[in-house]
């Protein structure tokens, strides 16, 4: 399963889950400290909230969610043999989870992932900060 994932910088991580909790009708799938992400079945979506008081309503990056690492090695792949420059990160802690992923940026320096996540960990580290 592919799913698209939107990661939101917040000014305040509590107001946001509250909000996004009602707007889907859900409850995250992990909380931690300036960090919640939310898994939602309809519309299938990844939604990242990241607290950067100050930057609020702003876009962290934006990603799609694999199933294996084989899928980031394809996705990988396609995107150098069309000529964009991509970033592999491989078994990295990040947003509190254990992930493969390759980067690319847009022509307006958007940033975008492929990733799958291997398992959760309590480590958070700049990928999406």
């Amino acid at each position: 399963m592919a799913r698209v994932q939107l990661a939101l910088n917040v000014d305040d991580l509590d107001s946001a889950v509250d909000f996004y909790s009602k707007l889907f009708a859900t409850e995250p799938a992990k909380r931690k400290p300036g960090y919640a992400n939310f898994a939602i079945a309809d519309p299938p979506l990844k939604l990242v909230l990241v607290e950067h008081p100050g930057a609020g309503g702003s876009l962290n990056h934006l990603g799609v969610e694999v199933g294996s690492t084989d899928e980031v090695a394809e996705a990988q792949q396609r995107l150098t043999g069309q000529g964009l420059p991509t970033e592999e990160q491989m078994h990295v802690d990040c947003c509190y989870a254990v992930q493969d992923k390759v980067w690319v940026e847009d022509p307006s320096s958007a940033r975008w992932e492929v990733y799958t996540v291997l398992g959760d960990t309590d480590v958070t580290h700049t990928c999406c900060t």
